[in-house]
C-alpha cells in the first residue's frame, strides 16, 4: 500500500503534546534544548498563550513531529511521498533526508523569530464560501492574497488589514475568523523577512529527497535538492496550496495518508477534499509504535 506521511503547521499546538516521547526520545529534546536555549518539554507542558507564540509553536512542533517521525522509523515504516503544512514542510524535507534534525531546527528557529516580528497586516479564515466569489473579491482588493487553499470550503486570506476586512466584509461565507498570529504570513508583506531568511538558505547546503515531496508553493512531486530549496525560499510569501496536494494524492497511487503530529487538522482537510484514501493519525510516540507495518509503504 503507498502511503504518504502529512506534517501539520501552526495552530494544530496542543499542551502535552510531547506526551509520551519524552521517555521514546529524550536524546532528540536535549539536543534541541542546547540549539534553542530553552526546553521544548517545560514549554508543552505550561501554558497555551505562550507556547502559541510564533517564535515557540513553531520550533516545538517541528521537534515533536520530528521525534515522532523518528520513531516510525525505527519500527521500520518508511513513506512513498511527503508534504507538511508551512511549517509542516521543514519535517516532510527532514523525514524525506534533505537536512538532518539539527539544521530543520535551526533553520526553523530563525523563520519563527522572522516571522514573529513581522507584525503588520492581518490574516483571516473563511469557512463554506463560493471560490469564484472569493477569488475575485481579492482580485479586485490590492493588498489581500489567498495565502492557504486549505480545501474547497476551507481558506485563509492574508494582507494589510483593511484589505482583509474588505474581502471578509465583502464575501458571503457561513464563518469568517481573524486569526491570532503576529503578521500576514504566506503573503507579499513577508517580503523583508523572506529575503533575510533566504540568505541563511543560501548558506545551508540541502540532499537530495530519499522520496517525494509535494512543496506548499508547487505541489507536484520532486526530489531534486536545488528545486525543494528554491520552493521553501518562496513558501515565506507565497500561498500554501494543500487543496491542490491533497488531489495529488491518486495521481501518484498513494492509497493511505498518516499524519504525523498533534491532532487530525490535515487529515480533516484532506477528507473533504479526495475521497477513497485511507487516512491514519499518529499524534503519539504509543500510536508510532502500535502502527502495523504490513499497512505501510513497500509491504505486500
Amino acid at each position: 500500500m503507498k502511503t504518504a506521511w502529512v506534517f501539520p503547521g501552526q495552530g494544530s499546538q496542543a499542551i502535552g503534546m510531547t506526551a509520551d516521547l519524552l521517555e521514546q526520545a529524550p536524546e532528540k529534546f536535549a539536543q534541541a534544548e542546547k540549539i534553542l536555549g530553552w526546553s521544548v518539554a517545560e514549554l508543552c507542558q505550561g501554558d497555551l498563550e505562550k507556547l502559541s507564540e510564533t517564535q515557540y509553536t513553531q520550533p516545538c512542533l517541528y521537534v515533536v513531529e520530528c521525534a515522532l517521525v523518528d520513531i516510525l522509523k525505527a519500527q521500520g515504516h518508511r513513506p512513498d511521498a511527503v508534504a507538511g503544512h508551512s511549517l509542516g514542510e521543514y519535517v516532510a524535507l527532514y523525514a524525506a533526508g534533505v537536512f538532518d534534525f539539527e539544521t530543520g531546527l535551526k533553520l526553523v528557529k530563525r523563520r519563527s523569530e522572522l516571522m514573529a516580528q513581522a507584525s503588520d497586516g492581518m490574516m483571516a479564515a473563511l469557512m463554506a464560501f463560493d471560490r469564484d466569489e472569493l477569488m475575485q473579491a481579492i482580485a479586485s482588493t490590492p493588498g489581500v492574497v489567498l495565502a492557504n487553499d486549505n480545501n474547497p470550503g476551507q481558506a485563509v486570506i492574508s494582507g494589510t488589514p483593511e484589505a482583509v476586512k474588505s474581502v471578509m466584509d465583502s464575501v458571503k461565507s457561513r464563518r469568517a475568523v481573524p486569526l491570532k498570529v503576529s503578521g500576514a504570513f504566506h503573503s507579499p508583506l513577508m517580503a523583508e523577512a523572506a529575503a533575510e531568511f533566504k540568505a541563511i538558505l543560501d548558506g545551508v547546503a540541502f540532499n537530495d529527497a530519499t522520496v517525494a515531496v509535494l512543496s506548499n508553493v508547487e505541489p507536484d512531486a520532486a526530489q531534486d535538492s536545488l528545486l525543494l530549496k528554491a520552493r521553501l525560499v518562496q513558501q515565506m510569501t507565497g500561498s500554501v496550496r494543500w487543496r491542490e496536494t491533497s488531489l495529488q494524492w491518486p495521481e501518484l497511487k498513494i492509497e493511505q495518508v498518516i499524519e504525523v503530529g498533534p491532532g487530525k487538522v490535515l487529515t480533516g482537510l484532506i477528507k473533504r477534499t479526495c475521497k477513497g484514501l485511507t487516512l491514519k493519525n499518529v499524534e503519539t510516540a504509543a500510536a508510532a509504535v502500535e502502527l502495523p507495518v504490513l499497512t505501510l509503504a513497500g509491504v505486500s
